[in-house]
């Protein structure tokens, strides 16, 4: 298959974000690898994309960046620091993210799939896409970081919220083109740094803010009746 025609066939998934150089210079080959590697790979095929599915380029007003997809079977669809609906318990990340939202908003979400972010404008998006079962950041030499640059770049052409959780995320900063952006900064949510300046960052109400102060709606992170946090129970 020529370079243009991998564009082409993934458009309809992806949209607009089919027209990023990466889809001719990079994609064909990382494909080419993945088709090589004998091992599952997760996300599975049909969601590899799915972050670039659901928040095509007009509607992005948020990017959060993550690293690259939970390795374990059945949880990782697509989408950073996201799960599929019926994971329980939630990865630590996760778990400190809804904390930290429900210190700063009074809420958080049902279950720990993010799709409902997506449709609002929050593209999440790891840096890495693939990964194989049970070895993570086996797959951060493939090249998938010079998607994230590119949308990066593509995304910064107007105001956009970016939320760098972390100093692999941080590294990219170089990536956003100057601009009427917000630029939130903090450790990762993980275990081994989120107290170190993530929790009582309040990231979220902070995003919410800067969309309101430009005449945009906020973000519906969750709503009032999930305050209990019975995630937090299991």
């Amino acid at each position: 298959m020529a370079p243009q025609d991998h564009a082409s066939a993934l458009r309809p998934a992806v949209g607009g974000w089919a027209d990023l150089p990466f889809f001719q210079t990079h994609w064909p080959e990382i494909e080419a690898k993945l088709a090589e590697d004998s091992r599952q790979i997760l996300p599975p095929a049909h969601q590899r994309f799915a972050a670039l599915e659901l928040t095509p380029p007009e509607a992005t007003r948020v990017v959060i960046l993550g690293q690259d997809p939970y390795p374990t079977p059945g949880h990782a669809h697509g989408l950073s620091f996201s799960v599929e609906p019926d994971v329980t318990p939630l990865p630590r990340s996760l778990r400190n993210i809804y904390q930290e939202m429900r210190d700063d908003i009074g809420c958080c979400p049902d279950t720990g799939d993010l799709r409902p972010w997506a449709a609002q404008g929050v593209l999440l998006l790891n840096t890495v896409l693939s990964v194989p079962a049970g070895d993570a950041n086996g797959h951060k030499k493939l090249g998938w970081q010079e998607l994230a640059h590119q949308v990066l770049d593509h995304s910064s052409h107007r105001p956009t919220a970016y939320v760098l959780w972390g100093n692999q995320a941080q590294k990219l900063e170089s990536h956003i083109r100057p601009g009427d952006h917000l630029i939130v900064k903090t450790a990762h949510p993980s275990p081994l740094s989120a107290r170190r300046g993530f929790f009582g960052s309040r990231v979220f109400s902070a995003i919410n803010d800067w969309l309101t102060a430009r005449g945009e709606p906020p973000i519906t992170w969750a709503t009032p009746r999930t305050s209990q946090g019975s995630l937090f129970d299991v």
